[in-house]
C-alpha cells in the first residue's frame, strides 16, 4: 500500500510549504486502464516533481458508459489556472466523451464526481439596495479589466495547460501528457520498419496519426528529431507536421514515441511501387519536395513571434523519407541524422558515413567530407539527384515503356549492395543510373535530367542548390504548359534556349 510514502511525502519543511493560501501538492492517486500496453503500472502513488515556480495539481479522467464509471487515468497535473484553489475534483463539463477533472492537495483525486455548471441551483437574490446597484453595476468593468490582467500575467508566465508535450530536459523527463493520455490513442498497424525503429498507422479521436516508436537504444535519435521538429520556424507545408513526442514504459522496456501527421498515400517510394506518374504529378511532386528540402536548408529570421531557424541538413534525405499528401504535394520527415548550423554554436554530432548507404553522396562513400555547413547541404543534394531519377523512372509522360520501379543503382548493383560496392560504383567508376533515350525525346524529361546531372555531379561544388532546383522545375513546369500534359514532343529548341537559374542560389 501507499501509507509509508504518504507519511514520507506530509513530512516536509516549514520553508518549502506552499504561500499565498496554496495548497502544496507532493502526491496523487495513480491509475491507468491502459498499463499493459503502455507499459507502466496499472495503479499505485505518483509523486509530483514539477518546476520551482509551478504549481502541481492532481487529476482524474473517466468515462460514464450507460450508468457504469469507468475510470481512464489518474495522477499528477502541472500548473492549471482552472485547478488553482480547488479542494475536491470536481468536472463541471455537460457531457463530455472523457470526464476530466482537477484539484489541489495530497490525494485530493481519490474521489471524483461530476457537477455541470447548469445544475446548481442559485437562490434568488435579496431585494437589490442602493449600493448593490453600484456594485452590480460597477461589478461587469471591474471584472473584465481583472480578467484581461489575468490573461495578460498567464500569457508571459504560464505554459498553456494543454499544450503539446514539450520535453526539453532530459534527465527525469516528464510523464506523457494528458493532451495525448486522455485523448484514446491507439495503434492500429504498422506502416513501416526503419532502422530508427517502426512506424505506426495510429487514430488519436477522429484523426489518423502517425506514430514513430524507437527502442530505448535509439534514444537520442528521437531525441535529436523531437528537437529539430520543435525548433522556431518549423511548420511549413512542405515540412512533416509534428504532432507530439512522449516517453512510454520504464527501464530496459522504455519506448520513445514521435506523433505526427498521416498521410494515407505513404512514402514517395510507396507511391511509385503501385504507380506511374504523369508530367504533371511529377512537377508537382518534384517543385514541392525540392522546396521542403531548400527551406531546411534555408537561414530563416526571426519572424511571428519566433526566433530563428538555422540552415538544416537532412543527412538522410530519399525518396522513403519524403510523405505525399492527398493532393500529391510532397513533405519531407525523418529528423533522426539532421543537423543544425546555428552562428557561433558547434553543429553537434557531424560523424562523416551516416544515412542510407544507397544514397551516400562519392565524398562520403570515400570518407573525404569537408565538415562546412555547404558540404552537408550538398550532400543532401546529390541524394535529391537519386530521388529525382526515381520518379522520372516511373513518369508515363515519354513515349516508350514505364518499367517496374527499381531503387537507385539497383540494376547496376542489386538490392543490398555493400559498402565497398558502391565505392568501386559511384566513387571510382563514377557511374549514376541510365536515363533512357526515350525520355531525352521528351522536352520536359530531357530537362529534368539535365537537373538531376548537375545535382549529383562528382565534384560537390558544382551541384545545384534545393532553391535553385525548385526554380529550375518551376521553370520547366511553365514552359511545357502550352502543350497538353504528358505529350511534349516539340519544345525540345524552345526549352533550351532559355536561360536556366544559375547553380548556386541559396548554398
Amino acid at each position: 500500500m501507499w501509507s509509508r510514502d504518504l507519511n514520507d511525502l506530509m513530512a516536509v519543511s516549514p520553508g518549502s510549504g506552499p504561500s499565498h493560501g496554496e495548497v502544496d501538492t507532493h502526491a496523487c492517486l495513480y491509475y491507468n486502464i491502459n498499463w499493459e500496453t503502455e507499459k507502466t503500472n496499472q495503479s499505485g502513488v505518483e509523486r509530483c516533481e514539477g518546476e520551482k515556480d509551478k504549481r502541481s495539481h492532481c487529476y482524474a479522467s473517466w468515462r460514464n458508459n450507460s450508468g457504469t464509471i469507468e475510470l481512464v487515468k489518474k495522477g499528477c497535473w502541472l500548473d492549471d489556472f482552472n485547478c488553482y484553489n480547488r479542494q475536491e475534483c470536481v468536472a463541471t463539463e455537460e457531457n463530455p466523451q472523457v470526464f476530466f477533472c482537477c484539484c489541489e492537495g495530497n490525494f485530493c483525486n481519490e474521489r471524483f464526481t461530476h457537477l455541470p455548471d447548469g445544475s446548481v441551483n442559485i437562490p434568488p437574490p435579496p431585494p437589490p439596495s442602493l449600493l448593490n446597484l453600484l456594485v452590480y453595476s460597477l461589478l461587469p468593468i471591474t471584472m473584465l479589466s481583472m480578467a484581461l490582467l489575468l490573461a495578460f500575467w498567464m500569457y508571459r508566465h504560464h505554459k498553456p495547460p494543454y499544450g503539446h508535450v514539450d520535453i526539453n530536459e532530459d534527465p527525469g523527463l516528464p510523464p506523457p501528457s494528458p493532451l495525448v493520455g486522455l485523448k484514446p490513442l491507439q495503434l492500429l498497424e504498422i506502416k513501416a520498419r526503419g532502422r530508427f525503429g517502426c512506424v505506426w498507422k495510429a487514430q488519436m479521436m477522429n484523426d489518423y496519426v502517425a506514430v514513430k516508436i524507437f527502442p530505448i537504444q535509439d534514444k537520442l535519435s528521437w531525441q535529436n528529431e523531437r528537437d529539430i521538429f520543435i525548433m522556431p520556424g518549423m511548420k511549413h507545408e512542405n515540412i512533416l507536421r509534428y504532432i507530439a513526442a512522449e516517453k512510454r514504459g520504464t527501464n530496459l522496456e522504455m519506448e520513445f514515441w514521435l506523433i505526427t501527421e498521416f498521410h494515407e498515400k505513404g512514402s514517395l517510394t510507396d507511391y511509385l511501387k503501385g504507380n506511374a506518374v504523369s508530367w504533371n504529378d511529377l512537377c508537382h511532386i518534384a517543385e514541392t519536395m525540392a522546396c521542403g528540402l531548400a527551406y531546411l536548408h534555408e537561414d530563416v529570421p526571426r519572424c511571428k513571434g519566433e526566433g530563428p531557424k538555422p540552415a538544416i541538413a537532412h543527412r538522410d534525405f530519399k525518396s522513403k523519407n519524403v510523405m505525399l499528401k492527398n493532393d500529391l504535394t510532397a513533405v519531407v520527415g525523418d529528423f533522426g541524422l539532421a543537423v543544425r548550423f546555428e552562428p557561433g554554436k558547434p553543429p553537434g554530432d557531424t560523424h562523416g558515413q551516416v544515412g542510407t548507404r544507397r544514397y551516400m553522396a562519392p565524398e562520403v562513400l570515400e570518407g573525404a567530407i569537408n565538415f562546412q555547413r555547404d558540404s552537408f547541404l550538398r550532400i543532401d543534394m546529390y541524394a535529391m539527384g537519386l530521388v529525382l531519377w526515381e520518379l522520372v523512372s516511373r513518369c508515363k509522360a515519354a513515349d516508350g515503356p514505364v518499367d517496374e520501379y527499381m531503387l537507385p543503382f539497383e540494376e547496376e548493383i542489386g538490392q543490398h549492395p555493400s559498402l565497398e560496392d558502391l565505392q568501386e560504383v559511384v566513387v571510382h567508376k563514377k557511374m549514376r543510373p541510365v536515363f533512357k533515350d526515350c525520355w531525352l525525346k521528351h522536352a520536359g524529361l530531357e530537362q529534368m535530367c539535365e537537373t538531376i546531372e548537375e545535382c549529383w555531379d562528382h565534384d560537390a561544388e558544382a551541384r545545384l542548390s534545393a532553391g535553385c532546383v525548385e526554380e529550375r522545375i518551376s521553370q520547366i513546369r511553365r514552359l511545357t504548359s502550352a502543350t497538353t500534359s504528358d505529350c511534349l514532343v516539340s519544345m525540345v529548341t524552345s526549352v533550351t534556349n532559355v536561360d536556366l537559374p544559375p547553380k548556386e542560389s541559396s548554398i
